[in-house]
């Protein structure tokens, strides 16, 4: 059974860093693409950055861009936000959403998925921008 476990968040100032980590088990196909979604009180659910084990490739929501990074380390089987410059709107719960590739699929084919055609998600860690 595929699992998905986030883990690395917390409280930090604005213009501080995190990286947040999300550890997939279970896993026993060739590829996946990994997108970290966000979602804050009275929000819906966004999405923020993807990265796709076939390629390496990743895709950032525009608020993000040049802040966030997403990578993978295959052997920890664990894909990375790393996040700086953090914002008080970059606050909410951080989830990570699996969804199984099949061919050697970009980032950017996957970005656009809604919520519900994910396969696997996680539980989520808080992030809190404060001063």
């Amino acid at each position: 059974q595929v699992r998905l476990e986030e883990s690395g968040g917390g409280l930090v100032q604005p213009g501080g860093s995190l990286k947040l980590s999300c550890a997939v088990s279970g896993f026993t196909k060739d590829y996946y693409a990994l997108t970290w979604f966000r979602q804050a009180p009275g929000r819906e659910r966004e999405r923020v950055a993807c990265f796709s084990t076939a390629d390496d490739s990743t895709r950032y929501a525009d608020s993000v861009k040049n802040r966030f990074t997403a990578s993978g380390d295959n052997a920890k089987k664990t894909i990375y936000l790393q996040m700086n410059d953090l914002r008080p709107e970059d606050a909410g719960i951080y989830y990570c959403a699996l969804e199984v590739l099949y061919d050697t699929v970009p980032a950017d084919n996957i970005w656009g998925f809604h919520p519900d055609e994910y396969d696997y998600w996680g539980q989520g860690t808080r992030v809190t921008v404060s001063s």
